[in-house]
């Protein structure tokens, strides 16, 4: 053998490159191949495998600032498995890939903290338990870096909340379980109590399926860890299921860097409940807890928060008098806390409707986009109007192969709908991928008294309505002058309509949807929705019926709101204008949707709320500023700024001026949210006052909160009931033993003035 060869046939030598760099090792011909050490002329060094002039295998990276990788390297890139040792003190072992951190690893931070999980291209992402040195722990979902999604937080004091996580704040259903045994089931608002919940005290008897404690033992995370990365991998695979077993309220609810500054999220009830993350925090003993929180025999109350702050409380009563069945209470709660909706999954009775609704639209959006936009002509309108397309599950020379059942296809005034999404500024591709995208629509549980049913889009832009063949055609025959009034005023508060489709499926059963805009498409959490007719009769909702999801109605209203002159003033000429069309299409039985987002009222809002200020990019000279410039009430009005306002789905229409910022175009600052365009019925900031007494019991308290900051949203919804013959009688027959001024029943001019008349009533002119 010659001398410098070696068994494998590569030759061992040293090489000066041109460029200065080093290289010592085997050779394949004139290329690094085997074993050998790369030293570049900055001082990183490199010694391990190669193969064919690419650092491939195993081997150990050093850089001169003192950082190091020891593992796995493929074509040049960190790739596999490998630890890697930072400047700060920070250790990552796990796997990588393309030079990030990608799968499954476990990160200790210069600060101790040590995160044990998934990651994704260098971010934490999925299923992972993050310790934070003073022994905090969070176990559940991640994205982009942050708890998002499904997961459990448990403090040192023994407190534990097992809630829906967004941006790392808790966002969403959960219950939280204080270590002095009592707990809270509600809801959270970017880490702060928001909207209805039931506080249950040590002793009194809980839903007996949401223990969670055992989703955060050391036992199970440390079985994921026992050996290797192949049965850390396993192992918090199996956490996971174990996760999503013991989360018994699952169906209520979807470069590197340090994760945290060695904090977490503070959550305060006002209630003498304080978590928080600070471990020198002591858990409440059970005496200091009742004295705290003010009660003394009643056990459960029913709390209604608003951005953290205690608005209202009311005792469920003893524990005597509660359910003695578990189960019955464990379904009270469910039915409360889970909502109205429900993602369609396989299976579900709605599941093949929606996939061909998805189908339906996917198609005749995308071949009547492109075509050239023009203005629409008189054969666009009518039930003559329309593609006809049939999908069999083979597919054909027309449309793709599916896995639903075979079915027609009817999509109404395509031209016209295409024009109206164009003026709503509905862009094409993300109308189809906002409805017709990889995820399932979701499910209205209670359909409306027409029998109708409601589906919104994931992103919930969008609601999907069954119609009756009487309200397809009402529809058909009045969209000539709706597609003329709102092209006319773009702030019109009349339901916005994108698309009418109708499904036929074997059997001859034929399904008519309309896709209209949800008005309630906001960032901002709506606490209260009322169902406004201006009549009276059956215009009140049972109180055993309410909860946080109930639309309530005219009688259920106990607020008047207050806004700016100008905006009044425009609200009401709009609705003039908008009921004058109604009428003139003898359109009666419509009704004004009002969503009412609280603000915490201002001299109980925690200093939290002026910290959040920098997440909305607002910094505390700028909110100084703008109070001096242009507040209305206890808001922050800024002139408006194209590009700096959250978006939604309600861009279209003219903005409102605020007197007090000197008439100009503004937006709505709230700290700690964002900022929003303000526009005629969206965003509307006001302040509603309790004028009586409604339905919930409110803090027996002599300086009980009678006003408050809101956010407003408002339309006209329920457009397609026309004054035909069967309204006549209905109007004649309730007229016999009611008041005929009091029922919904009515000719579309009185009806037109009566609505006017009440919503004056709603907003007092304030001069």
């Amino acid at each position: 053998m010659a001398t410098g060869e070696t068994s494998t046939g590569n030759i061992q030598r040293g090489n000066t490159l041109p460029n200065g760099d080093v290289y010592v090792g085997n050779f394949a011909g004139l290329v690094p191949h085997g074993f050998g050490k790369y030293m570049w002329t900055d001082g990183t060094l490199y010694y391990g495998e190669w193969d064919t002039s690419k650092m491939t295998g195993r081997g150990v990276i050093q850089w001169p600032s003192g950082a190091s990788y020891d593992g796995d390297i493929c074509g040049g890139f960190i790739d596999g498995t490998g630890t890697f040792k930072g400047v700060d003190g920070s250790l990552y072992k796990g796997s990588w890939r393309m030079n990030k951190k990608h799968g499954m690893g476990t990160m200790v931070y210069a600060n101790s903290d040590t995160y044990e999980g998934f990651w994704n291209e260098g971010l934490p992402e999925g299923v992972g338990k993050y310790i934070w040195a003073d022994g905090n722990t969070y176990i559940g979902s991640w994205k982009s870096g942050k708890m998002n999604g499904r997961g459990v937080m448990k403090w040192t004091n023994g407190d534990t909340l097992d809630c829906n996580w967004l941006n790392g704040l808790a966002h969403g259903k959960g219950f939280c379980k204080y270590a002095s045994g009592a707990c809270y089931i509600g809801t959270w608002d970017r880490g702060l109590k928001d909207g209805h919940g039931m506080f249950y005290q040590l002793g009194s008897k809980m839903p007996c399926n949401l223990e969670v404690s055992e989703c955060v033992t050391d036992h199970d995370v440390s079985s994921a860890s026992s050996s290797g990365n192949e049965n850390v991998n396993s192992g918090l695979l199996f956490l996971l299921q174990k996760l999503c077993n013991t989360w018994r309220i699952r169906s209520l609810f979807h470069r590197p860097r340090r994760i945290s500054n060695g904090t977490a999220p503070v959550f305060d009830d006002n209630s003498g409940n304080h978590l928080s993350e600070d471990s020198s925090t002591e858990p409440l003993t059970t005496d200091e807890f009742l004295q705290d929180s003010g009660v003394d025999k009643v056990l459960v109350y029913e709390r209604e928060y608003v951005q953290g702050v205690l608005i209202s409380e009311k005792p469920k009563g003893h524990d005597s008098g509660m359910p003695d069945n578990g189960k019955t209470q464990e379904h009270t709660w469910q039915k409360q806390a889970g909502g109205p909706m429900e993602t369609i999954f396989k299976g579900h009775r709605s599941y093949y409707l929606m996939l061909n609704l998805q189908l339906g639209i996917r198609y005749t959006v995308g071949k009547i986009t492109p075509v050239p936009l023009r203005e629409v002509r008189s054969n666009d309108f009518g039930p003559r109007a329309r593609i006809r397309m049939y999908f069999p599950c083979e597919g054909s020379q027309y449309t793709p192969p599916h896995c639903s059942v075979n079915f027609f296809w009817k999509d109404y005034c395509p031209m016209v709908f295409r024009n109206l999404r164009e003026m709503f500024h509905i862009d094409a591709a993300d109308y189809m991928m906002s409805i017709c995208g990889d995820d399932s629509l979701k499910e209205l549980s209670s359909p409306g008294k027409s029998g109708s049913i409601f589906y919104l889009s994931q992103d919930e832009r969008f609601v999907i309505k069954t119609l009756r063949k009487a309200e397809l055609k009402i529809l058909l025959k009045m969209l000539p002058k709706y597609y003329n009034h709102v092209r006319a005023y773009d702030n019109t508060l009349i339901t916005k309509f994108f698309g009418v489709h109708s499904i036929t499926l074997k059997g001859g059963r034929k399904v008519r949807f309309v896709v209209m805009g949800n008005m309630f498409c906001t960032e901002l959490r709506i606490h209260r929705k009322y169902d406004l007719k201006g009549s009276t009769q059956g215009r009140s909702t049972k109180k055993q019926n309410i909860n946080e999801n109930t639309t309530l109605k005219d009688l259920d209203l106990s607020y008047v709101f207050h806004v700016d002159k100008p905006w009044r003033d425009a609200l009401f000429r709009q609705i003039s204008l908008d009921c004058m069309f109604l009428e003139s299409q003898s359109i009666i039985d419509y009704s004004m949707l009002l969503g009412i987002h609280f603000r915490a009222p201002y001299h109980l809002k925690t200093s939290s709320s002026h910290q959040n200020s920098l997440e909305s990019g607002i910094s505390d000279t700028d909110l100084l500023q703008y109070e001096e410039k242009s507040s209305w009430k206890g808001f922050l009005l800024v002139a408006h700024e194209p590009g700096t306002t959250i978006g939604g789905s309600h861009i279209r229409g003219s903005m409102v001026r605020a007197s007090e910022a000197g008439y100009e175009e503004v937006d709505l600052v709230l700290p700690g949210t964002g900022r929003f365009r303000v526009q005629l019925g969206v965003n509307m900031p006001a302040r509603a006052l309790k004028v009586r007494e409604d339905m919930k019991t409110e803090l027996e308290n002599p300086d009980s909160i009678e006003e408050y900051d809101v956010v407003l949203y408002l339309g006209i919804i329920d457009i397609l009931q026309e004054y035909n013959v069967s309204k006549r009688v209905e109007h004649a027959v309730k007229s016999l033993k009611f008041d005929p001024l009091s029922i919904s029943a009515v000719d579309p001019n009185s009806y037109s003035k009566r609505f006017v008349r009440f919503l004056e009533s709603v907003f007092p002119d304030q001069d």
